[in-house]
């Protein structure tokens, strides 16, 4: 074992004292291909004794061949169109060379003196003697409605239904219109197809002075009065007074034909 030691010391010495001697500067390592004069070692070259012995370039500049000509002088020719008189007078020759349009006497005497042809005047009609009133422009005022004679001939009720409508009437007698409506209302709840009561309650409507209700209810009358011709007629003439009250002429008109079916 010893003597592997000092082999082994005895080999790093040798090679610690081989490598001492590149301990140091040395020369680079060729290069091949490089350019000389660029040697690191050598130090670098001084280019400003270079700068200032190249003598300054110069540039030498040329014009352009082709600008200093002087522009060619084109002359244009105005094209002028064919005067309407070198078109007219050949054909006036040709009417003049014609035998057929030789003028004759007589035709159209105003073309040949130059002038334009004048028509005569016309007749203006003579106003007649008679002299005719104008329609009247202030409208016509509508008629004013026929008084409505209510129904009064019904048939029997119910006993409720009979006493509300009792009590409706006696309120629209002693001029409570508002009682004798509430009171109907509450036998219509009662009844709510009875025909006769929505008559009676349109009645009510139209002396309260609400037209358009009361139409709406006597149509509700028409329409539940299958069978009954007279409640018909009478619900259609509260109809025709009601739209009559609203100015409605023409509607008071249709449901008047209406009821006269009946």
């Amino acid at each position: 074992m010893q003597i592997r030691h000092q082999i082994v010391l005895f080999f790093l010495m040798s090679l610690l004292s081989a490598c001492a001697e590149f301990n140091g500067r040395q020369p680079p390592a060729p290069v091949f291909g490089g350019q000389s004069g660029n040697d690191p070692y050598l130090g670098v070259p001084d280019s400003s004794g270079q700068a200032a012995q190249q003598p300054p370039q110069v540039i030498e500049t040329k014009p352009l061949e082709g600008l200093n000509k002087t522009p060619e002088m084109v002359e244009i020719k105005p094209e002028f169109p064919p005067s309407a008189e070198g078109e007219i007078a050949p054909a006036q020759s040709d009417e003049n060379t014609d035998p057929f349009g030789a003028e004759q006497p007589g035709e159209n005497p105003a073309e040949n003196q130059g002038l334009p042809e004048t028509e005569p005047p016309a007749e203006q009609p003579k106003p007649d003697g008679i002299v005719k009133p104008a329609a009247s422009l202030v409208p016509e005022t509508p008629k004013e409605p026929e008084a409505l004679v209510p129904l009064e001939n019904f048939p029997p009720q119910s006993p409720a239904v009979g006493s509300l409508v009792m009590a409706a009437n006696e309120n629209s007698q002693g001029g409570n219109t508002d009682s004798a409506v509430a009171a109907i209302e509450r036998a219509i709840r009662i009844e709510p197809r009875n025909a006769t009561l929505y008559y009676k309650l349109a009645v009510l409507r139209l002396k309260q002075s609400k037209p358009r209700l009361a139409e709406d209810i006597a149509r509700k009358a028409v329409l539940l009065a299958v069978n009954d011709n007279t409640l018909k007629k009478h619900s259609w003439l509260l109809i025709a007074n009601a739209r009559a009250l609203q100015k409605n002429v023409v509607g008071a008109n249709k449901a008047k034909a209406e009821a006269a079916k009946y």
